[in-house]
């Protein structure tokens, strides 16, 4: 975890008449930090060092400000894109996150980077880019941080050798403009009503699985993900609703070959009651019935007196409320029903009632799962039993309960909407079946963003190589710093060719350069991208490893903003409310008390020791002259 520096606040009323500081900095060569009082006069101004005085010392402690706070968070950032840096590309590493009650397994980078709890105020941002990539693209999130973090990386220098930060942020933005219309250019389109359209979602959809634990499942995978998403595309907007409408069940056991897909609905049975195994399980073309009604008898919630005269009167309320679950049964059977469905639960009388007369029932069936049977059968959830007509209904051409593994479920095939799938996936152990629905998520994004642009771009860090390509010969029309700049950020695009090699344990120094004299000298270079199989360059394209040209461009919008964010913060201003619930009343409490101050934390009352020990005086934990609240955060 990465803390700032050292927090301190003045006391505003010292105890001398001469002005005094306690000067914060952070010493960049010797890597310390060091605390220094100024006792006979002003300090003067110097970079890196921050006086705080007015409204502000009572309520807020400062890191650190200017270069030293721009090289902190950069500093900081680094750190952070080590930790999924080898998880990229097909020979990408797992992490095993471990949080005490919960062991992950996965490489995906959203995933890990949502785990890692990262506190570091600035650090934070590569976990929004990270998990906007997932929800807008899918695939891409973990060269989304190592771009941001290397476009950072090459901007150190200038930093460090004092460019000013909005030079920087100018010249990026206007670098990550040119390289996505480069790649909107590059861009292949296709039309997804051909054979050849069919063969580039396959494409997608592969390229998608190749870095994930069933990339050597790719042929069972891929048919089916392209298969469902597909199925939405024949409604307008059908595809915005991807996460409601295609299901995904886990199921344990088994060898992850027995996946398949249902095109229709498939939900997990539900709690039953006695009289359940009696019902029938199998229909064809049934009538079905969606209700957000509890159908049970129900003890009163209220405590209610009734005065009776006679013994025979307590009968006839005993019987008016059973007339009134009488009632919802008869009305859900003379409707024409044949199957049964309710978000609330059914009881054991229902279930007896319905088994009794041929229909299916399931309560507390979850809300996505009749959502989804709604809009596959075409019928309409009620919310009550009063006054229902055949155009509630819903159809299909087949029900049945199925057992799968160790469960059984109710599968409804044959809809009048096919718009909705469930893909039921198997799997030795729970580790391997969470990992892969993470990965039959990612590429199912990805061939839902393949069918809106329906363009597509080589992968294998073929088309960062091209855009690098042209941003060099762009930047020699750059007058000032901005060339060198644009340089940089094309640089840092070799990022992704680059950790690729580095994943599979090839010289990437070797590889880069045949790549950039492939791009440059020749005319058929643009997809010439890494040979992951043989350790040396291949034309991407043609080897079939396709990705959405949106992809690509929001890594590199996302990205570049993301940097531009960082390189704009030059001061962090900490409420120490949020720090030690005791610092504020050590803030508040005045300086020179003669003791250790209460709620004071061990950290607290260190830092104030080196303090006194530096001046001369004893390490009795007791506060400077001065010094009302200082407190030790360790190194950037």
């Amino acid at each position: 975890m990465l803390k700032p520096h050292f927090l301190a606040t003045i006391d505003p009323d010292p105890p001398t008449s001469t002005k005094q500081y306690l000067v914060v900095r952070r010493d960049n060569k010797s890597k310390q930090d060091e605390c220094r009082r100024n006792e006979t006069g002003d300090y003067p101004p110097q970079r890196g060092h921050r006086y705080i005085s007015g409204a502000l010392r009572s309520m807020f402690a400062i890191a650190s400000i200017g270069k030293a706070q721009l090289i902190s968070n950069i500093n900081a950032c680094q750190v952070v894109s080590d930790a999924v840096r080898t998880t990229l590309g097909p020979r990408g590493m797992d992490k095993l996150v471990a949080d005490g009650r919960k062991v992950t397994i996965s490489n995906d980078g959203a995933t890990i980077m949502r785990l890692l709890e990262i506190e570091h105020p600035a650090a934070k941002t590569l976990v929004d880019i990270s998990m906007s990539q997932d929800a807008e693209v899918g695939d891409g999130t973990t060269s989304v941080v190592l771009l941001a973090v290397e476009v950072l990386k090459q901007m150190k220098p200038f930093v460090e050798e004092g460019v000013h930060p909005q030079i920087l942020i100018r010249h990026i933005r206007k670098a990550s403009s040119l390289a996505v219309q480069k790649v909107r250019e590059l861009a292949v389109s296709f039309d997804i009503n051909t054979p050849e359209g069919e063969e580039m979602l396959l494409k997608t959809a592969s390229t998608a699985l190749n870095s994930k634990l069933i990339a050597s499942h790719q042929d069972l995978f891929a048919p089916m993900i392209v298969d469902a998403v597909k199925s939405l595309s024949q409604e307008v907007d059908g595809l915005d609703d991807l996460r409601g409408m295609i299901a995904i069940k886990k199921i344990p056991g088994g060898d992850v070959r027995q996946s398949f897909l249902v095109k229709g609905v498939a939900f997990k049975k539900t709690f039953s009651y006695a009289g359940f195994e009696q019902m029938t399980k199998n229909f064809t073309n049934p009538k079905v019935l969606l209700l957000n009604v509890e159908l049970e008898l129900k003890n009163e919630k209220e405590n209610a007196e009734v005065r009776i005269e006679d013994p025979e009167q307590y009968q006839s309320i005993v019987d008016a409320e059973w007339q009134v679950i009488y009632d919802k049964l008869d009305a859900c059977v003379n409707c024409g029903a044949n199957i049964v469905l309710s978000k609330l639960p059914i009881g054991d009388l229902a279930t007896q009632y319905f088994a009794d007369r041929g229909l299916f029932c399931a309560g507390r069936v979850e809300d996505g799962d009749l959502k989804r049977v709604a809009k596959a059968t075409g019928a309409t959830i009620q919310t009550s039993t009063n006054g229902i007509f055949e155009g509630v209904l819903g159809t299909c051409a087949n029900f049945e309960e199925k057992q799968v593994g160790d469960e059984r479920f109710n599968l409804f095939t044959g809809c009048p909407n096919s718009l909705t799938t469930t893909m039921i996936l198997r799997g030795g152990s729970e580790q391997f079946i969470a990992e892969s629905e993470r990965s039959v998520h990612d590429s199912l994004m990805v061939v839902k963003r393949s069918l809106k642009s329906q363009a597509v771009v080589a992968g294998g860090g073929a088309i960062e190589m091209e855009v690098a390509k042209y941003l060099k010969e762009h930047a020699l029309a750059i007058e000032g710093k901005g060339q060198l700049v644009v340089n940089a950020f094309a640089k840092a695009l070799e990022i992704v060719p680059r950790q690729l090699c580095d994943n599979a344990g090839f010289d990437s120094n070797d590889i880069l350069s045949s790549l950039r004299r492939k791009h440059t000298q020749d005319e058929d270079g643009t997809w010439y991208g890494v040979d992951i199989e043989n350790g040396d360059i291949m034309d991407t394209f043609v080897a079939g490893v396709w990705e959405p040209s949106d992809n690509k461009s929001n890594s590199l919008a996302s990205a570049s903003e993301a940097a531009c964010v960082i390189l704009s913060i030059d001061e962090t201003v900490i409420n120490p409310r949020s720090q030690d619930p005791g610092a504020v009343n050590g803030m508040m409490g005045g300086g020179g008390m003669g003791g250790q101050q209460p709620g004071l934390s061990n950290t607290m009352a260190g830092a104030m020791d080196m303090v006194n020990a530096q001046k001369g005086g004893s390490r009795s934990g007791n506060l400077g002259n001065g010094v009302s609240y200082l407190k030790g955060r360790g190194g950037g």
